[in-house]
């Protein structure tokens, strides 16, 4: 008996194997993103540009903890669903690791006073979704921002923006920083 499947050509070969390599490789990422970051849930696949890996509110203090980020809420909690407490339940991996960038960067003492909490605004790039974090004001801060990043006007809410070289976004909200954080700054 013979089969009727014609052997695969070199070619045909070479992609299919281009395919698992890819594959293995997305694997693997996805596995060092879970070491890099314990209790962290990989969204999507590595492939995908929309992916973001969320960690815990736990993972994050941590990570702040460690990089001498301190925060605090008005409400004195961390629960996501009051607009009164500072939560970073849901937060994206690069969104903490981008205020452990600006930390270790602008040497200046942070405070976040807003993570993923309900009651910002909603978006994509949105609070809730992962991508913000507020920070407390302070003379080192400010003088850090407005310095080291590219001036890029006024959004549409009148808050002055400013832009790192790593494509996040310093908003000046009157008593806080609103940061977009579309990567983790250079970690």
């Amino acid at each position: 008996m013979t089969s009727s499947t014609a052997p695969l050509s070199p070619r045909t070969a070479a992609r299919g194997s281009r395919r698992s390599r890819g594959a293995r490789i997305r694997s693997l990422v996805t596995a060092l993103a879970l070491v890099a970051a314990p209790g962290a849930v990989v969204l999507g696949t590595a492939g995908d540009a929309a992916a973001a890996t969320k960690i815990s509110h736990a993972t994050a203090t941590s990570m702040f903890r460690d990089a001498g980020v301190t925060w605090s809420s008005s409400g004195n909690c961390s629960n996501r669903n009051t607009s009164t407490c500072t939560s970073f339940e849901q937060l994206n991996l690069a969104t903490a690791q981008g205020a452990q960038t600006l930390k270790r960067a602008s040497g200046c003492a942070l405070n976040i006073t807003g993570g993923t909490e309900t009651g910002h605004a909603s978006g994509t790039y949105s609070h809730w979704n992962g991508y913000k974090l507020d920070f407390g004001k302070s003379t080192c801060l400010n003088n850090y921002v407005k310095n080291s990043f590219s001036y890029i006007g006024v959004r549409g809410d009148g808050a002055q923006q400013w832009r790192s070289a790593s494509g996040n976004v310093y908003a000046d909200e009157g008593n806080h920083w609103d940061v977009t954080y579309y990567n983790c700054g250079g970690c």
